[in-house]
């Protein structure tokens, strides 16, 4: 099997490896496993968050079926946070910057121990985009597996999940809901391991990666304690012993038609907008060519089908139920909008997977037909206009209409829209604008869950818009723009709008303007200095002196003195 051991033969062949040798004898290496390929089993696990909690276990499954399949599994973890947990505090502002230290780690082990293969097991939103990052850095054969969803929990005979319980701050804020609802919804709401329920980021991204062809058929699709995952886990370890017989790596599967794909089917689902930057970020890596119009070119053609929170009705267990994406997939693949000639970790291509693949039960509503779509082309809207030079990311339902103007509410930092939401201080008509909460700016581009649920929790969903340099969980729903590019602290158009300000956020024409004269504009632009650094130490610190625009995918090394 050594055609198969392309980098561990360097690490342990030899006279002179015995060194290496002998320490992983300590290990666990038998003689015989020298001579295996080395598989380097990925664990996201932590007690940090129930997105992870399980997915030890899950690395387990796979590293016995490394080992089964003729290779040696080896474990190793790297972080995870949680977004749900740190949202609307200091701490989230480690959230995206997590994104690159697992892509970071996960590279560093992979190279420096030459394992030739390489499942990784993703649960919270990060998890994934990273895992996905360092197999395009590293092309060694890869196969990403989702962690899983949460299955719902119930209050009052309805599902909830995390972003109910964000919302019910809200209600609870203006006397919608007591102290004890408050209460019994916090301890209903999560009721065990999983990423959270709706079709918000993690969904999204697993989502996205198993459309690319990174992940198994139906990865996406299944709960997370399941005896489906532990298979699932099992085939992956499997499925990169097969990539290594057939020499099939991770840009040989992500292309710009996978890419494509990935894009169609988030539309389709009605997917976070985290999913652009991730996307582009994981296209960096890949040495692909991805720019935000594309997301425009192929929402342009694509409807948004799926009726799941947080726009629509269900969680994503539903989904799971009724065979998860892949019915989905095929009905995309048959009116051809996806490309079907795409490689996938399956040594097949796309259309190869689908083709045995059932449609869903008859009556569901979940997934709607083609001419009863929610809503019929993307949801993702980018906009430009002379508050968003750059770009700006739009998530646009259908439920909200197609345009909001109103008078700008400035507030400098998350934490101050939040306190001025649930004190009442945003009414009807209010653009509610966060800036200096960008990838430098922030740094680390929180999260704005906490104030766009409360505004959704106080019944203002349909009279108040929020625009920032930030961005949005995927759980967010109603008038939101994010991702608003060149960020405030760059200097940015954002930075110098004052409160009574009146800005329109246009969907249809893909627009978000302020309305004030391009003299006055360069006037308080010329006025404008840039904040000191918030951190001058540290990870946060390091982030902010590397970090590329939201419009470039926020990555690392794109701009690197070389």
């Amino acid at each position: 099997m050594s055609d198969k051991r392309t980098f561990s033969k360097l690490v342990v062949d030899g006279a002179d490896r015995a060194p290496s040798r002998s320490m992983l004898r300590a290990v666990g290496f038998n003689t015989e496993d020298f001579d295996k390929p080395q598989i380097g089993i990925a664990s996201t696990w932590g007690m940090v968050t129930p997105c992870n909690m399980h997915i030890n276990g899950l690395a387990d499954v796979a590293e016995k079926a490394a080992n089964e399949a003729g290779g040696k599994g080896i474990q190793f973890n790297t972080i995870t946070i949680s977004d749900g947990i740190s949202m609307g505090t200091e701490g989230m502002k480690y959230s995206l910057v997590s994104r690159e230290v697992i892509a970071d780690s996960i590279e560093t082990v992979m190279g420096c121990q030459g394992y030739d293969g390489l499942v990784a097991i993703g649960g919270c939103d990060k998890n994934m985009p990273g895992c996905v990052i360092a197999m395009a850095r590293l092309n060694r054969p890869s196969v990403f597996v989702y962690g899983g969803t949460i299955l719902p929990g119930t209050h009052k005979g309805k599902d909830v999940d995390i972003v109910s319980v964000f919302e019910a701050v809200g209600a609870h804020s203006c006397g919608k809901i007591d102290d004890k609802e408050l209460e019994e919804i916090e301890k209903e709401s999560i009721p065990g391991p999983g990423s959270c329920g709706g079709m918000y980021t993690a969904n999204t991204m697993a989502s996205a990666i198993e459309a690319m062809g990174m992940s198994l058929p139906n990865s996406s699709g299944q709960a997370a304690v399941s005896k489906a995952k532990e298979d699932d886990c099992a085939a992956a370890s499997r499925a990169v012993m097969n990539l290594l017989e057939l020499n099939i790596r991770p840009r040989d599967i992500m292309t710009k038609k996978a890419f494509e794909n990935a894009i169609t089917v988030i539309t389709a689902l009605g997917g976070s907008t985290n999913a652009v930057m991730h996307l582009m970020a994981m296209a960096h890596a890949a040495e692909v060519e991805l720019c935000l119009d594309d997301f425009t070119r192929i929402g342009a053609k694509t409807p948004v089908l799926a009726d799941l929170k947080p726009s629509g009705k269900y969680v994503m267990a539903k989904l799971v139920d009724i065979g998860g994406i892949a019915p989905l997939m095929k009905r995309l693949l048959d009116r051809g909008m996806l490309h079907g000639d795409v490689m996938t970790v399956t040594g097949k291509t796309l259309a190869e997977n689908l083709a045995g693949v059932a449609d869903y039960p008859a009556g569901q509503d979940i997934i709607r037909d083609f001419d009863n779509p929610k809503k019929p082309d993307g949801h993702l809207i980018i906009s430009y206009g002379n508050l968003a030079p750059g770009g700006a990311v739009a998530k646009i339902s259908g439920n909200e209409g197609l345009q909001f103007t109103g008078k700008a509410k400035v507030f400098e930092c998350e934490e101050d829209a939040l306190k001025s939401v649930l004190a009442g201080g945003v009414a009807s008509g209010n653009v509610i604008v966060i800036r200096y909460e960008g990838p430098k700016g922030g740094p680390g581009m929180r999260e704005m869950l906490s104030p766009t649920s409360a505004v959704m929790g106080k019944g203002l969903g349909n009279d108040v818009a929020l625009i920032t340099d930030g961005r949005f969980s995927g759980g967010t729903h109603g008038f939101v723009v994010g991702h608003i590019t060149p960020e405030a602290y760059e200097g940015g158009p954002l930075a110098i709008v004052r409160d009574g300000d009146e800005i329109t956020i246009d969907a249809e024409n893909k627009l978000l303007s302020l309305h004030v004269d391009d003299a006055e504009i360069a006037a308080r632009l010329a006025n404008w200095k840039k904040p000191a650094p918030k951190y001058t130490r540290g990870v946060l610190a390091k982030y902010a002196n590397t970090v590329s625009s939201a419009s470039e995918g926020a990555v690392t090394d794109k701009y690197l003195n070389l």
